[in-house]
């Protein structure tokens, strides 16, 4: 919310200085964000009014003009502005002014001088030489009865002061200038200057057929026609300075009227051009398939869930949004049609960001705008198009269907100094109540207050305490330091910090991001096979619409990101929350019914796994790279790797991983699908484990260190070419050796180019080192023949293996 000192001033003017004005609001809630001056300092600028203006003797493009300054004697001024003209009024820098600082930083000083061998008594300036806007197509026009020789600082009001507020969403009642007046008011005790609307008389009887058809939508509908009204009228030059104050370009007088009782009273309307309207207009919620070309020009399809204006024949407007192209006000417009209505909140919540925009009239309609001052307000925008564009205004047209109903609140005294940590009496809150205009009746200890219809943010006990607050004062709340006894959370030893995990995952050259748990509802269909995610009521952009429940999507989109920017190598993790549908969740302080919210831990891995150097050959990271990566993430744990399917990955390269048994995430590369849809020069390795298992660690045991030498034998076994590494090793750790056996390594793996040298084809050689060893005594021979002979025999057992023969 963006305004002029001076403006509110005109509602609510305390004897505070701009800056004390600045701290009240703040304190009072209304945080002032931003707070400058209309204007740069500049000295010795005058109102000039040009009484010739001739060529240049010695130059095409300047002219010589004789300037009035009010000084008795015209001064001789050489100008190169393009309108530089006779009888015009232009802001005149005398000799000895001081401009605002150039490029340099230094101020700009004027002095006398010569251009082209023609004296200059000073400089005629542009609005950006004055710095009030980057214009320097020529001269800064003042107003014809712009009193010469008055400093233009005085005539444009050049001493005003911007405020920039940060609104939360529950003040939409300050969302206007005679809003932040009520509540400086409240705040300061100075007297609040209440707005009359005096009735326009009608002069015609012209009215046009309104029906509303859903109340839900629109619960009020006020509106009347305004016949002859001429559209090229220029906007007076204090309602454009207003408007550009508030961040507002003029557009057109029709236009600029209704932005300005926008800003003024928070009163967003809308101006419809009479004569294009077909028949009557027909208040709705819009229908399937329906298209409306929109005053920004953007064409958009609406459905049972947007609210519309239409007329006879077609869409006309997008309710309480923006209106539509058709029946636009334009310079060959007559007849208008005004209209200001009270569009339900929730009716207009969320359209906007359904169609990637957002405008100034649904940003207050969707946090609520008083419903019973639409008559009153285009009483005063009538008033205000008849006396800069004319015309005729007919009868007022009101519908009223049904409006808000607020709801008496309660409040506790005793509960109210509990909440804000000091005593307050029921004396105080009915003062901060009656300063805010908010009715108020006390009952023994405690006081209920009615709403009125401006206010739509209170609904609870909390919101009324926090009203005593803002008046009372926060900066006078005592500094109380929390008295609490400190009980340190301990961790077990059986779990490791997040930390702890984003470090290791660091230490491997990963680095973390954190992205929106928002994502597109096309990632949960094609890359974690979800086709039924948990939806947003209103998401805060479209491609934003459901909760993920793969942090994978969130990675691609980093690395996609990272490329566009010619990176070369990617390696990224994200430790987040996915959001899972499971009935069996109970809503709790921590839990929301029916949805599970697990920590995950992924990470992605891209391009060259030691970056570019000559020991290593040219290629992406693969498998085993992130595998490794894994393993180490892992470990002590030691996790087992199956081959496994997932939505998002290579079918013939993905892995499930598993710890004691129990699936704890899964590992792969990129599907080539996916690959091609993100558009990846190369595929890129995934991995997505569950962070309570990555966090679970073994709690150290104390072993005495072995005091009998361990033995070592090693034995080649022939297998069937389908026998995996973990397979080969569950049946050696399976086999009955007594509880001798200690480790078993794979160090070679043979398979010969053709069928022979006894082996058949589709069969090869494992070799496997055995470590033998007993905590009591020394291995004898016998032993350890007896634990390898279980061991060969374990394999032929499960595997139909054999020994591999010395001709082998």
């Amino acid at each position: 919310m963006q305004f002029p000192e001076s403006w509110l001033r005109e509602f609510c003017n305390p004897p505070l200085s701009t800056n004390e004005i600045a701290d009240v609001l703040t304190m009072g809630g209304l945080e002032v964000e931003d707070l400058r001056p209309v204007a740069p300092p500049f000295s010795r600028v005058v109102v000039g009014e040009i009484r010739e203006a001739v060529q240049h003797p010695n130059a095409d493009r300047l002219r010589v003009c004789q300037v009035d300054v009010g000084q008795g004697a015209l001064l001789n001024v050489v100008c190169g502005a393009p309108n530089a003209r006779a009888g015009i009024r232009v802001p005149c820098a005398l000799v000895g002014a001081e401009l605002p600082p150039g490029e340099d930083g230094k101020p700009f000083q004027i002095r006398l001088g010569k251009l082209r061998g023609v004296e200059s008594q000073g400089m005629l300036c542009s609005a950006r030489e004055l710095k009030l806007s980057d214009d320097h197509g020529g001269l800064l026009e003042l107003a014809a009865d712009a009193p010469v020789g008055k400093d233009v600082r005085e005539v444009l009001q050049l001493d005003d002061h911007v405020f920039t507020l940060k609104l939360t969403p529950n003040l939409a009642h300050a969302l206007s200038v005679y809003g932040v007046a009520r509540e400086l008011s409240a705040l300061t005790g100075a007297p609040l200057k209440q707005p009359h609307f005096e009735p326009v008389k009608p002069a015609h009887d012209g009215r046009l057929r309104v029906k509303v058809q859903a109340p839900d939508l629109c619960g009020r509908f006020s509106g009347r026609v305004v016949r002859n009204v001429d559209t090229k009228a220029k906007t007076p030059q204090w309602m454009v300075d207003r408007l550009a104050r508030c961040g507002q370009r003029s557009v057109t007088a029709l236009v600029d009227i209704s932005n300005y009782v926008m800003f003024e009273f928070g009163r967003p309307s809308h101006i419809f051009d009479f004569d294009k309207i077909h028949g009557g207009l027909d208040v709705r919620w819009g229908r399937a398939g329906e298209q409306l070309k929109l005053l920004n020009g953007n064409t958009i399809t609406v459905d049972e869930k947007v609210g519309v204006i239409a007329d006879d024949r077609q869409v006309e407007s997008l309710a309480g949004i923006m209106g539509g192209d058709a029946t636009a006000v334009s310079d060959d417009t007559r007849n208008v049609y005004v209209e200001a209505a009270f569009w339900w909140p929730q009716a207009v919540q969320g359209r906007s960001r359904r169609y990637n925009f957002s405008t100034d009239a649904g940003h207050r309609f969707e946090r609520g705008v008083d419903p019973s001052l639409t008559v009153e307000h285009i009483e005063h925008i009538t008033r205000l198009i008849i006396d800069i564009c004319g015309g005729e205004a007919g009868p007022m047209d009101d519908q009223v269907l049904a409006l808000p109903e607020g709801k008496p609140v309660t409040l506790r005294v005793a509960r109210a100094a509990r909440v804000i940590g000091m005593p307050v009496s029921r004396e105080q809150c009915l003062d901060a109540f009656r300063r805010l205009g908010l009715p108020a009746q006390a009952r023994d200890d405690s006081i209920v207050v009615k709403p009125p219809p401006y206010r739509f943010d209170l609904a609870i006990e909390e919101d009324l305490i926090e009203e005593v607050a803002r008046i009372v004062g926060y900066q006078g709340l005592p500094t109380t330091p929390p008295l609490a006894p400190v009980t340190p959370h301990l961790r077990p030893e059986s779990r490791r910090s997040r930390f702890a995990v984003r470090r290791l995952l660091a230490a491997l050259g990963y680095q973390e991001t954190i992205n929106f748990s928002f994502v597109e509802e096309s990632w949960e269909k094609d890359l974690a096979g979800n086709a039924d995610p948990i939806r947003l009521l209103n998401p805060i952009a479209s491609q934003m619409g459901v909760m993920r429940s793969s942090l994978l999507g969130s990675l691609l989109q980093v690395l996609r990101h990272n490329l566009d920017r010619r990176a070369e190598r990617v390696r990224v993790f994200e430790l987040g929350r996915v959001f899972l549908r499971d009935a069996s969740v109970q809503a709790g302080d921590g839990t929301v019914r029916g949805v599970r919210q697990p920590m995950r831990v992924a990470g992605l891995a891209y391009g060259l796994p030691d970056g570019l150097q000559w020991a290593r050959k040219g290629g992406g990271a693969d498998f085993f790279d992130a595998k490794g990566d894994v393993e180490a993430l892992l470990s002590p744990l030691r996790a087992t790797f199956t081959p496994a399917e997932h939505p998002a990955l290579h079918p013939g390269r993905c892995a499930r991983i598993a710890i004691g048994g129990q699936d704890v995430g899964v590992l792969g590369e990129l599907h080539p699908r996916w690959r091609q849809a993100w558009d990846l020069p190369q595929a890129p390795m995934l991995f997505e484990l569950d962070l309570e298992a990555v966090t679970a660690r073994r709690v150290p045991q104390l072993q005495a260190v072995p005091r009998f030498q361990p033995a070592q034998r090693d034995i080649a076994v022939i297998v069937a070419d389908s026998v995996s590494h973990d397979t080969l090793m569950a049946a050696i750790r399976s086999a009955d050796t007594g509880g001798l056996l200690r480790d078993a390594t794979l160090f070679d793996v043979y398979r010969p180019g053709q069928a022979g040298a006894g082996m058949a084809a589709g069969e090869k050689s494992l070799a496997v080192r055995l470590t033998l060893a007993s905590p009591e005594a020394t291995l004898t021979d016998g032993q350890i023949d007896a634990a390898v002979q279980a061991v060969v025999e374990g394999i032929a057992g499960s595997l139909g293996g054999r020994l591999r023969g010395a001709g082998g």
